[in-house]
């Protein structure tokens, strides 16, 4: 379980609790006796076939229980959370990345042919990697982020979206739903409405488009992980394939890192480079 507290700019603090419960059973002295008094009445009136597929049916529906129980946890994303967002999930399931840390194949024909990383190579993230739960939503649940990181990227963003208003713009995102985004007025590769990243409000993890070399970067520094429907099948996904989740910045630091990693999203939807300003000298 992760608990945070979050704060904004006018005073307002919400506490937001993710997290993901084991299958568990409960049953009270009522519960036991109705079950007793079923099973019997079930010995008389039944046959042992329709017994034998009632009693293992019952796992089941608990499991399936616990599942969707575990999706709407995760809170608001870009799936509802309803019944029928859960079984869209769940089809999705079935064709999604076995191993989100395996790198995109080479393609030779994409352009801008070679991502920005290289220039400047990522340092390597401290830790292990945190678990990371979910398809749509997808949520970081443990290594929380840092409020204090996640209130500065926003003013970052914000900062960056108002110094480049003619090309680049800040709104909520096309993906989630929720959440700010920043998005190319131009975009060179396409994505949900030129979205280049957005920042969850939630786990303060981003989701972002990054070219796949620096898909690999950031797959080998430890600072992400691809999304599970960033996969090329034949069903057509709601994600692009170069669509992936960046963890939450606890420190400074890595928010800095954090950033450059921005700067190649960027370089990605808009095959422009860009300098974000991470407001050091701002209080």
């Amino acid at each position: 379980m992760v608990e945070v507290t979050k704060g904004s700019e006018d005073g307002l603090t919400i506490s937001v609790s993710l997290r993901q419960d084991p299958l568990s059973v409960t049953l009270d002295g009522p519960a036991i006796f109705t079950l007793a008094i079923s099973l019997i009445l079930s010995l008389h009136l039944l046959q042992p076939s329709v017994i034998v597929t009632l009693i293992g049916l019952v796992p089941v529906a608990l499991y399936i229980r616990n599942d969707y129980y575990n999706y709407l946890k995760l809170g608001p994303g870009g799936t509802p959370a309803t019944v029928r967002g859960y079984l869209r999930i769940n089809w999705f399931k079935l064709w999604a990345l076995r191993d989100p840390l395996e790198p995109l194949q080479e393609d030779p024909t994409i352009e801008p042919a070679a991502g920005i990383l290289r220039k400047s190579p990522l340092p390597y993230r401290c830790g292990p990697r945190p678990d990371v739960v979910g398809i749509a939503p997808q949520r970081q649940v443990n290594q929380p982020g840092s409020q204090e990181c996640y209130l500065k990227l926003r003013k970052i963003l914000e900062h960056h979206g108002h110094e480049n208003n003619a090309s680049i713009g800040i709104g909520t995102s096309c993906f989630e739903k929720h959440g700010m985004g920043l998005f190319s007025r131009f975009p060179f590769n396409k994505t949900c409405q030129g979205e280049i990243c957005h920042v969850h409000d939630t786990d303060y993890a981003m989701h972002m488009n990054l070219h796949p070399n620096d898909v690999k970067e950031v797959l080998e520094k430890g600072w992400g992980q691809r999304h599970p429907l960033a996969c090329e099948t034949w069903l057509r996904m709601p994600v692009p394939r170069q669509f992936m989740l960046v963890y939450a910045p606890r420190n400074m630091d890595e928010l800095k890192t954090v950033c450059k990693i921005i700067e190649a999203a960027e370089w990605w939807v808009m095959a422009k480079e860009y300098e974000i300003d991470t407001l050091e000298d701002s209080s």
